[in-house]
């Protein structure tokens, strides 16, 4: 694929960008509000090219295909609480200063790159440029070149309700991320595999640029004896398969108490058939591989002497049937890396600690899922484990509460956003501190004295 650009090169860009941006239109609030309205209108008008376009790049399921439109819901969170995010902060100051006030002004970066992932092209595209938005910064999006149809609409839709000097939109392959990513932004969002996110940061370290880095990782499973069988097996089922198992979040592995292991998979088996049938090629509620290559990536997983259930596949149709695969270790080269696809290995555990111990020799996740009633359990692993965050009961879910922020920690990325904490990335807190002229009280002034020392000694030492 040929860099194509819906505006001037990108240097260009970039220079008109910076005029606009320091011509000081973006950063009032009723600005940045008038232009989150724009966003939200803009989803409702292309919502319906939004969906095609994913099931045109990924086989979505139009249920799942709507996922992407749940941007709307950071929209609107954003414009009901901007105004807030927007104020000052006071803070105390010290005796050392009086008189003098003190507080904490957000303020925008200026120029940021976005740079959107294939796995859901257009929701992890824009929720991240509302953040831009509310913070008042100007942004260039680059959508993912394995999503060819959501890269188009969204060069549409931007296009038609931004000026390039504002937001832009920059199609194209590797060469296009390459010019990018030699330019200088003031920060640069980037979502999407370890390895690029390695990329990503050394091209941005040479401009001392920021950056966020939404990655991804093997996130574990634990599932206790104290659950309900049922409803477990059917959360996680969901969590690992939709989108065809191309989630980040989506649970990478069970780790489960072999003591209720063989009647756990039985649910888990009757969760899958209930959701896809027992010919999951032909359901309407199951996408697609995104590509040839990640289809044949994945296919090297599939052990026939373990799989207990599916593993069927299709190179044409690029699809792979939801499989399980029983009696898996740490040393089998499905442990080695992200999976990411509709494949789900079953390891077993004797105590918590063990599970906990399993997990912990290996990189942070992007998320932790654990199944107990066990209030004690649940702390146990709160505080004993590390990931981006914890989902207890439940999978993926996390990821639809805007209050909460949403990111990587260590291997699975750098940073956070949603809801406020995308303002918060997207924003510097200037520190401010303002003096007053009544009183100036001359300790601090040289000639310096003995007595000013032992002041100086006392103020550090209470």
């Amino acid at each position: 694929m040929t860099t194509q650009m819906t505006v001037s090169p990108i240097p260009q860009l970039l220079k008109n960008q910076r005029a606009f941006y320091q011509g000081g239109q973006t950063k009032s609030l009723a600005f940045r509000l008038a232009q989150l309205q724009k966003l939200k209108q803009a989803i409702i008008d292309y919502q319906d090219a939004i969906v095609a376009a994913v099931k045109a790049d990924l086989g979505r399921p139009t249920y799942e295909a709507y996922f992407e439109i749940a941007t709307l819901l950071e929209v609107n969170f954003a414009l009901k609480n901007l105004k807030s995010w927007m104020k000052r902060q006071r803070v105390a100051t010290t005796i050392d200063v009086f008189p003098a006030s003190a507080w904490i002004q957000p303020e925008p970066l200026g120029l940021v790159l976005i740079i959107g992932p294939w796995n859901y092209p257009f929701q992890l595209l824009m929720s991240p440029l509302v953040g831009a938005i509310s913070a008042g910064n100007c942004a260039v999006l680059k959508p993912s070149e394995y999503a060819p149809h959501t890269s188009k609409v969204v060069a549409e839709m931007i296009t038609a309700t931004f000026d390039p000097q504002y937001i832009a939109v920059v199609e194209g392959a590797v060469d296009a991320s390459q010019q990018l990513l030699a330019e200088k932004f003031d920060h640069i969002f980037f979502t999407g595999g370890t390895a690029v996110g390695r990329l990503v940061m050394q091209a941005a370290a040479a401009h001392l640029t920021p950056v966020t880095l939404e990655l991804g990782g093997k996130s574990p499973c634990i599932v206790d004896t104290e659950i309900h069988l049922e409803h477990a097996a059917k959360r996680i089922a969901w969590g690992k398969f939709i989108n065809a198992g191309q989630t980040c979040l989506a649970p990478d592995y069970l780790l489960i108490d072999r003591r209720i292991k063989v009647e756990f998979i039985t649910h888990l088996k009757q969760a899958i058939r209930q959701f896809y049938g027992d010919q999951p090629q032909n359901s309407p509620d199951f996408g697609r591989m995104i590509h040839q290559r990640h289809f044949q990536r994945l296919t090297q997983f599939l052990d026939p002497d373990r799989i207990i259930l599916g593993g069927q596949t299709d190179p044409e149709d690029l699809f792979i049937a939801p499989t399980v695969i029983d009696r898996v270790t740490w040393a089998d080269p499905i442990m080695q890396e992200e999976i990411f696809g509709p494949i789900l290995p079953i390891l077993e555990y004797d105590s918590l600690a063990d599970a906990i111990a399993q997990v912990n020799d290996h990189p942070k996740p992007l998320a932790l899922y654990f199944f107990s009633r066990n209030s004690q359990k649940q702390e146990q692993i709160l505080h004993s484990t590390s990931s981006g965050g914890v989902c207890l009961n439940d999978t993926v879910m996390q990821f639809s509460s805007i209050g909460l922020p949403f990111g990587g920690v260590g291997d699975s990325g750098i940073g956070s956003y949603h809801g406020k904490a995308s303002f918060a990335t997207f924003s510097h807190d200037k520190s401010v501190m303002k003096r007053s002229f009544w009183l100036d009280l001359g300790w601090r002034y040289a000639p310096y004295t003995l007595k000013g020392l032992k002041q100086i000694k006392g103020l550090i030492s209470k």
